[in-house]
């Protein structure tokens, strides 16, 4: 019998400030392709616990965003939310704008908030929070001083363990690297508040796997 790897369960309280009352709820989407929808399903691949994708994205149309991305369709859309994963680039460290993106408050494809993971913290659209509102990708998190931004988030091709935690009541968002008890990015942003999570890349490739989601219905 094949292994179920989607749970739906009660989960501890997170920490974070919210008033709602509807219980919360684990996710655990593992590599299940039902559990997930891919803009383009044939630059992705589903198995030995990981999905990953496999080719780089083309620019859609409209305004400036991620390339590629897979959201989870299973379970609710979350309010509150809790994400927690590893990751891995698997472009050549040679390429300096090589990433790999968390979407979160996923609403339709032109309206949701993203954590870009780079090596490169030197240009605006690298290593940092973003929204996307029917407009180009606008940079929000509080690292960003105009020239520079937080520490390189992933310089290697190893996997790295990330968790993003997000609250819609205060729009705090903030993004934890390898356990570090300080968040390499936060910031403040009440636009939405909630929706689907995903992964994805801009034009670069790379997989996720050890996924949990956390949190409120929205």
């Amino acid at each position: 019998m094949r292994r179920r790897t989607f749970t739906l369960l009660p989960a501890a309280a997170l920490a974070l400030t919210t008033t709602a009352a509807t219980s919360e709820v684990r996710i655990r989407p593992g590599d299940d392709p039902a559990h997930w929808a891919p803009l383009t399903p044939r630059k992705w691949a589903f198995g030995h616990g990981q999905v990953v994708l496999t080719e780089r994205g083309e620019a859609p149309d409209g305004p400036r965003r991620p390339y590629e991305y897979a959201t989870v369709r299973q379970g609710p859309a979350f309010g509150p939310l809790r994400l927690t994963a590893e990751v891995r680039i698997d472009e050549p460290v040679t390429r300096n704008d090589r990433d790999v993106v968390l979407i979160f408050n996923y609403r339709s494809p032109t309206r949701f908030h993203y954590a870009h993971l780079s090596q490169d913290n030197t240009t605006y659209p690298h290593n940092g929070l973003f929204v996307v509102d029917d407009a180009d990708r606008v940079r929000i998190d509080d690292q960003w001083d105009g020239t520079t931004g937080a520490p390189p988030a992933i310089d290697d091709t190893d996997w790295h363990h990330v968790r993003l935690d997000h609250d819609p009541a205060t729009g705090r968002i903030a993004v934890h690297l390898d356990g570090a008890p300080q968040p390499l990015l936060t910031a403040t942003d009440r636009r939405f508040s909630g929706g689907r999570a995903g992964f994805g890349s801009f034009d670069n490739h790379g997989r996720i796997r050890e996924v949990t989601l956390t949190g409120r219905p929205a």
